[in-house]
């Protein structure tokens, strides 16, 4: 066992494995920071590259990006307020606004240190578990996904904050949203209305981007100033941030080794551990007043459990071929073009190649940490730039990473549907990430209830397994009710509590109205759609407007009971730049992607960013590039209108 350590540990440190883990980092790193491409695409740009080369140097190329990526994206999600990828929309909510206050750098920081401890911790947990993982992987069965599935949805009554039933009809809404398509269990199609593009649903990362991304956009234009609100002092803040992990090692060892497990279940991933270690913050902090304006423990904690996640994710991928992620099926792809075979032969065979994978594993963490620190200052400087330069730059890089979704223009026009509800939602301070995690857990649900359901009956849910997390689930629901009712009883006998023990009261606004008036619509729409449906093909979207209906009734009937406290909500200005954005869509299909593009950034830099036409022209010309060169790689083919094709055919 140790000579085949020390052999792993040899391959490693050759000058050809370096080199190539190096390239996967950069390339990494690079994908990292452009919003919306992640792993999946990333991944995809180097398979083309594995022809022929040797297995160990080809491995060290891969892994590279693989730790990479989870680290990278942070860049995006903390200073320009977009999900890098799924696995960083939780280091949102607090990243962002860190760098709106002028703290970017203690935010980026503490992620990559953090991202760095988390994937070490994760390397060591893929060591165990390459060898004791096999009986308990295959333990799992529907049922315990299904209980992990809804151990996800739990985490909407701690983000939800005093806006449950707010949060629960998001939430509702992310499931049924979740469910448009063909049902797993009947091949039934459901809620497309008559659509091609939805007979398959809706992308993630079209609806990542759309309720978070664009929104944020917005806001920023309408605010007209830097993304910083106040200077950025970056020394101070990069050591604070170093300091704040220090400080919160419990929390990145306990999230580190959420990651680490939850990456080993096949389908829940990066996509939801990030909620999941997000809300354990949430729950275990004893003052959550700061959470969601800008916290660091919600940096720390997503981002320590992303690169343990990867980790964990090559476990069911080398051991039962069972890619544990997007990106590990990319992977997988990969080890089946260097000619490795996964399963266990990969441990009784090559386990050479499974420790020189974990060993890359480990120094590529190491190593995207040290670059994306010694690149911090100055992409942090970014948030000191007028917002209306970097604008159009950023909406070209949504809209190009929501097309390659699927390659429809149905992608463009679907990032605008969920951008308006996304505008709505912050406005009115609606959970969107109770939103998210509904959409995301609703397939999921709903083909692991199927299954237990078809193959255990009723004994699925008495399962041991399935009785410890339900234990979790129920604790994760009822211990924030037990402390807020603790806290404000400890607060009734303290001195002129009498006020502060009050509960505040619901807050109202004409944006709330709206959207109680449009769920209840949909809620009533969807059931008269989904009334022909089989009662498995149904189940799901019958409960999600289940929660979706009775959550609105239920807030509603707590303005009724207690009055409510208007709330100004303003939407004109937002109104006006997504008019904008539905219009640039519409020359976009008119025109053709690229020449679209182009003129959109020439136009708004000189018009509203104020820039000299020969800078603005340059920029613009950097877009033009960047898009024709991503074609190039991605064998991507925009929509063409009428002018594409005659200037780049």
């Amino acid at each position: 066992m140790f000579d085949i350590l020390f052999s792993s540990l040899g391959h490693l440190f050759t000058v050809s494995h370096l080199l190539y883990m190096m390239v996967g980092v950069l390339v990494g790193l690079v994908v990292g920071i452009i919003p919306g491409l992640g792993g999946i695409a990333g991944m995809s740009l180097l398979l083309p590259f594995l022809y022929g080369m040797e297995p160990t140097v080809a491995l060290g190329m891969l892994m590279g990006l693989v730790a990479v990526i989870p680290t990278g994206d942070t860049f995006a999600s903390v200073l320009l307020g977009i999900p890098g990828s799924s696995a960083s929309q939780a280091t949102v909510i607090d990243g962002f606004s860190l760098a709106k206050r002028g703290q970017a750098a203690r935010a980026l920081s503490s992620a990559f240190l953090s991202s760095m401890i988390g994937g070490l911790i994760g390397a060591i947990v893929l060591t165990g578990f390459i060898l004791i993982a096999r009986p308990l992987v295959l333990s799992f069965s529907s049922s315990e996904l299904f209980m992990l599935t809804l151990l996800g949805l739990s985490m909407v009554a701690v983000l939800s904050g005093r806006d449950l039933f707010k949060g629960l009809a998001a939430c509702g809404l992310g499931l049924l949203i979740g469910a448009i398509g063909m049902a797993p269990a009947t091949g039934e199609f459901r809620l497309n209305l008559g659509l091609d593009y939805l007979y398959d649903g809706l992308p993630l990362v079209v609806v990542g981007l759309g309720i978070f991304a664009l929104p944020e956009i917005i806001d920023l234009l309408v605010k007209r100033g830097a993304i910083a609100s106040e200077p950025c002092r970056l020394g101070e803040g990069w050591r604070q941030g170093i300091r704040d992990v220090g400080q919160q090692r419990g929390l990145v060892a306990r999230c580190a080794g959420i990651g680490s497990l939850v990456g080993t279940i096949p389908g829940l991933a990066g996509s939801v551990v990030d909620w999941l270690t997000y809300g354990h913050a949430v729950q275990s902090a004893k003052d959550k007043s700061q959470f969601g304006q800008g916290d660091i423990r919600g940096v720390i904690a997503p981002e320590s459990a992303n690169n343990a996640c990867a980790c964990g994710a090559m476990v069911p991928t080398l051991l039962f071929g069972v890619p544990g992620s997007g990106t590990a099926a990319v992977f997988l792809g990969g080890l089946l073009l260097l000619g490795l075979q996964p399963g266990v032969g990969m441990i009784e065979t090559h386990l050479d190649l499974t420790y020189t994978i974990i060993w890359s594993l480990a120094l590529a963490n190491i190593l995207g940490a040290a670059l994306c620190l010694v690149l911090a200052r100055p992409v942090a400087s970014l948030t000191r730039v007028p917002f209306a330069i970097l604008a159009p730059l950023i909406t070209v890089l949504i809209m190009f990473a929501a097309f390659q979704a699927t390659r429809a223009t149905g992608d463009l026009l679907a990032l605008g549907a969920v951008g308006v509800l996304g505008v709505l939602f912050k406005q009115a301070n609606w959970s969107r990430p109770a939103f998210l995690i509904g959409f995301v857990l609703a397939p999921g649900a709903e083909s692991y209830f199927y299954q237990a359901v078809q193959f255990q009956g009723a004994d699925a849910f008495q399962r041991p397994g399935v009785l410890i997390i339900g234990s979790l689930i129920l604790a994760a629901l009822f211990i924030p009710m037990l402390r807020s009712l603790w806290s404000k009883r400890r607060q009734t006998y303290s001195v002129g509590a009498a006020s502060t023990a009050r509960a505040e009261p619901p807050t109202l606004g004409a944006i709330d109205v709206v959207l109680f008036v449009a769920l209840l619509g949909t809620a009533a729409f969807a059931w008269m759609d989904v009334a022909d449906l089989s009662l498995i093909g149904g189940i799901m979207p019958r409960l999600a407007i289940a929660i979706l209906g009775i959550a609105c009734l239920l807030e509603i009937a707590r303005c009724l009971v207690r009055r409510p406290e208007w709330q100004h909500q303003p939407l004109r200005q937002q109104v006006a730049w997504l008019a904008g954005f539905f219009a640039l869509v519409a020359i976009m299909l008119t025109l053709g992607f690229i020449t679209a593009a182009t003129l959109f950034c020439l136009t708004f830099l000189v018009a509203i960013a104020r820039l000299k036409p020969w800078t603005a022209a340059g920029m613009s010309l950097g877009v033009t590039a960047f898009l024709l060169g991503m074609a190039q790689f991605l064998t991507l083919t925009y929509p063409s209108g009428l002018i594409d094709p005659w200037l780049f055919g």
